[in-house]
């Protein structure tokens, strides 16, 4: 026997009953899970507590790490309103580094070669994303998410600069920080209507006085960059295939897109 006793027989127990009578819906019964009060839970901690039950079995605090690869990705496209959220269709090829595909595929083989989709294909949620067993999208790969070549019980969870360099720079979550931003000057001509725009759509929640000083000299910083090299805030802007919003200054909006990497890039947006 491996393993340990669970920690709530009693609550696995009455999930038990619940899933039964609830005529064995597995949407209803992870909708009463994540709507509980339990899964909700903030993962503040007092050190008493902490002490007390430093594993957090007695479930007595929300846990806190990283959200899950395709969360990630999925989160961000919904923040920025790029996210299709139509169900069904064939598999979709999202971006990805050309060339990861031909180096493990056979020559005769009818997924050699990557070709990355265009339009709504490219904001579909990641369950449709195709995958190669072999040759997992490496953004995917850095961000933990399993290769499918055996089975997975439980992903691993590491902290790495790679994966800041995944949330930072992968096209996909520059795009994504674009269209945030352009939807936000878009909204609003002033700097705190604007920054509360993003803020809540990432983080659910409104800066402080002394967060909204910080963000200002980021964005007080990338504007006077911008405003001398143009070219740089162009060359920004033209990462991914969703239009630029060309009405918008291009070093105004280069500005912005930086602050809403910012704040998609803060612990409190990648962590549950």
């Amino acid at each position: 026997m491996t393993g340990s006793r669970p920690s709530h027989p009693a609550l696995l127990d009455w999930l038990a009953v619940e899933f039964r009578e609830g005529g064995w819906n597995y949407r209803q019964l992870v909708r009463l899970i994540v709507t509980s009060a339990t899964y909700r839970q903030s993962a503040v901690v007092s050190p008493a507590l902490l002490e007390r039950d430093p594993a957090n079995r007695l479930l007595a605090r929300g846990p806190r790490f990283r959200l899950e690869a395709e969360q990630l990705r999925d989160q961000d496209l919904a923040a920025s309103g790029l996210l299709v959220a139509k169900v069904g269709g064939r598999p979709v090829r999202p971006y990805q580094p050309q060339g990861i595909w031909e180096d493990v595929a056979m020559k005769e083989s009818t997924t050699r070669f990557y070709r990355t989709d265009s339009g709504e294909n490219l904001y579909r949620r990641s369950l449709y994303t195709l995958i190669k067993r072999t040759a997992l999208a490496p953004a995917m790969d850095i961000l933990n998410a399993p290769n499918r070549e055996v089975s997975c019980v439980r992903r691993d969870r590491t902290n790495t600069p790679l994966q800041a360099l995944v949330t930072l720079n992968d096209p996909l979550f520059v795009e994504a920080s674009r269209q945030l931003a352009a939807r936000a000057v878009d909204a609003a001509p002033a700097f705190d209507a604007r920054l509360d725009l993003v803020s809540l759509r990432l983080l659910g929640r409104t800066f402080s006085r002394a967060e909204r000083g910080i963000v200002r000299r980021t964005l007080d910083e990338a504007l006077t960059t911008y405003r001398r090299d143009p070219s740089a805030a162009k060359q920004l802007l033209a990462i991914g295939d969703s239009p630029v919003h060309e009405k918008i200054p291009a070093p105004e909006l280069a500005a912005w897109t930086l602050v809403a990497s910012q704040v998609m890039n803060l612990d409190e947006s990648l962590t549950k």
